[in-house]
């Protein structure tokens, strides 16, 4: 896997029509060039900036390619990093459920409900997390216009403390995203490994 940081000077942001959500997406997909039958093999998460200069974070299976706008640094990952046993993490997801009655997507709105939801699927993404630890930075909707359509979603990001409980599970959670619309910028998992407490 490859990390990259993608940084976009504020005099490229005409050129890109960084304005929303998709003109992110944009500007992202626009890095990985679709091969026929190809699947998407990449995540990335806005982390915003300055006045000056956005950042974005991206994780993929392939290099980018250079931006025609832009920075990018990569570095591949290595396997080692993956195999520790404690992460502090941030992700930000798109916190929905199926309701059974209807089949239809419901957003989950509310400090604790957002928390329960987080904490009770964690183990589906192979690990669980520290619930003293654990906090939404921000919680809301993001909306932007997609072929004349208003597109709406569920926000959330949490930040915490997780312990690997099933390690395939955790590398593919890490590689392929947790949760929903992750060609959106949602899903990505940014870790820091945490050295354990020796007694």
């Amino acid at each position: 896997m490859i990390a990259s940081i993608y940084k976009i000077r504020r005099e490229h942001w005409k050129a890109l029509g960084l304005k929303d959500l998709y003109s992110i997406h944009k500007a992202v997909y626009s890095l990985f060039p679709r091969k026929e039958n190809s699947q998407r093999d990449f995540l990335f998460a806005d982390k915003g900036g300055n006045f000056h200069e956005r950042i974005i974070l991206i994780v993929s299976k392939t290099p980018p390619i250079k931006p025609e706008f832009g920075e990018i640094e990569t570095k591949e990952i290595p396997d080692s990093f993956l195999q520790w046993n404690k992460y502090g993490f941030e992700v930000t997801i798109n916190p929905v459920k199926r309701d059974n009655a209807t089949g239809k997507l419901l957003a989950i709105r509310g400090k604790q409900q957002l928390l329960e939801w987080f904490i009770g699927k964690a183990p589906s993404f192979g690990f669980t997390v520290e619930p003293d630890c654990l906090q939404i930075n921000s919680a809301g909707v993001v909306q932007f216009e997609k072929n004349g359509v208003v597109c709406t979603y569920n926000s959330a990001t949490f930040i915490g403390k997780l312990t690997v409980s099933d390690r395939s599970k955790f590398i593919e959670s890490f590689e392929m995203g947790i949760g929903r619309a992750k060609g959106f910028g949602f899903g990505l998992m940014q870790l820091i490994p945490l050295q354990e407490q020796t007694l």
